[in-house]
């Protein structure tokens, strides 16, 4: 026969086992700066084209230049990964479509569409948060 002791020892080493497998952000929003740029000047950095029109981000080389595997940027991990960005009680998911060269650790460049769902072009830069959905 198992003990309760037994059985809650073991439940408290999954939780914890569990709490530290988690990424850093998967519990709190990560704060940055959020510009617009236009997707669809060329193929973004993982080989894809989009349209101004749809809702995608490029992500600070800080954070996705470390996710590239064999140094290919099309087959980074963050490649594809849903984000929703918040600004001012507005919120909009986005998909990591590229790189942003010049954007800091935790700033997006928005497309004009996710942009706009957050605050007005003419803004040009803006203060939110985001996270990893």
């Amino acid at each position: 026969m198992v003990s309760f002791t037994t059985i809650a020892t073991g439940l408290v080493a999954i939780f914890a086992f569990s709490a530290l497998a988690a990424p850093a952000n998967a519990f709190s929003a990560t704060s940055g700066d959020f510009t617009h740029y236009s997707p669809s000047i060329g193929l973004g950095a993982c080989g894809q084209l989009h349209q101004d029109s749809e809702l995608v981000a490029a992500i600070s080389y800080a954070v996705f230049d470390p996710k590239t595997p064999g140094g290919n940027p099309n087959n980074n991990l963050l490649c594809g990964r849903r984000i929703r960005a918040n600004f001012e009680g507005k919120s909009v998911e986005v998909i990591v479509v590229d790189r942003c060269p010049s954007c800091s650790a935790g700033s997006l460049d928005l497309s004009p569409a996710a942009f706009q769902q957050l605050a007005d072009l003419g803004r040009g830069h803006i203060q939110g948060s985001w996270d990893w959905i």
